[in-house]
């Protein structure tokens, strides 16, 4: 679609309207996927997040299998100087070295019995952890099939409605080229700040569309001439006369049709 220049009002203000129908059909196929790819986005941090966790929790079970390992190979270890002191006492002069090997060996004694305690902690924080590990891969299995079962739902709509979006997307901007750029910027400030994006709306039975404060007569006359952009004072859209609008909306249908 070639840019116009110097176009009328009544141009102006049919391209305007064309564009909130391109807009809203655009909103439309939008609202159809609702909340789904927030949905999606969320299922998929979610699931990111457990396996994430359920990784942390696997380097956390072999840490505890490793400080048993360890625990183990002290208990060995005390085993051993154990049997080595007491095989030194046999070849003691003195009690005195009878006695220090003594209490190397009592001591030996208790690092076995902590060793042994830690080893049944560890034991115990491993259990927990399996059973954590467990109840998170159930959780993991759960999320990741409500993410498959979203992400088919989105998918289904996307495929319907995504060549339709595109080509509606390419619509809006070929319809933007033909309004100034003042008008464009001041349409989407006002769709950006009005309810259901409705920036270009018709007169409905006297008032403004969507809005109960009458237009009077003299400003419905101006609105019918086409002969400048007039604004609804209460809420700032754009205002079209109903026949103009029917005209654009039997066009715009026969577009969308062909889409």
């Amino acid at each position: 679609m070639a840019k116009k220049t110097e176009a009328t009002v009544e141009e102006k203000l049919r391209a305007l309207y064309d564009l909130q129908l391109i807009d809203s059909r655009i909103d439309e196929i939008a609202n159809v996927r609702g909340e789904l790819p927030l949905e999606v986005e969320d299922l998929e941090d979610e699931v990111e997040g457990l396996k994430t966790r359920l990784d942390k929790l696997g380097v956390e079970l072999e840490n505890l299998t490793q400080e048993i390992a360890n625990k183990k190979n002290a208990i060995e270890d005390s085993k051993a100087l154990i049997k080595k002191y007491s095989d030194q006492q046999k070849n003691v002069r003195n009690n005195r070295e009878f006695n220090s090997l003594t209490k190397e060996m009592e001591f030996q004694e208790l690092e076995i019995q902590l060793s042994e305690k830690h080893i049944r902690e560890y034991k115990a924080q491993i259990e927990q952890k399996k059973e954590v590990i467990a109840q998170t891969k159930e959780r993991l299995k759960e999320r990741d099939n409500h993410l498959k079962h979203k992400k088919g739902e989105l998918d289904a709509i996307l495929a319907e409605t995504e060549k339709e979006e595109n080509m509606l997307k390419d619509k809006s901007l070929e319809y933007q080229e033909l309004i100034d750029e003042r008008l464009v910027k001041a349409y989407k400030r006002i769709r950006g700040s009005v309810k259901n994006g409705l920036a270009v709306v018709a007169i409905e039975r006297g008032a403004s569309g969507g809005s109960f404060f009458t237009i009077p007569p003299q400003v419905q006359m101006e609105i019918a001439s086409r002969k400048k952009i007039i604004t609804d004072e209460h809420s700032g859209r754009i205002l079209v006369d109903p026949n103009l609008a029917d005209e654009e909306k039997v066009k715009m249908d026969e577009l969308f049709g062909s889409l």
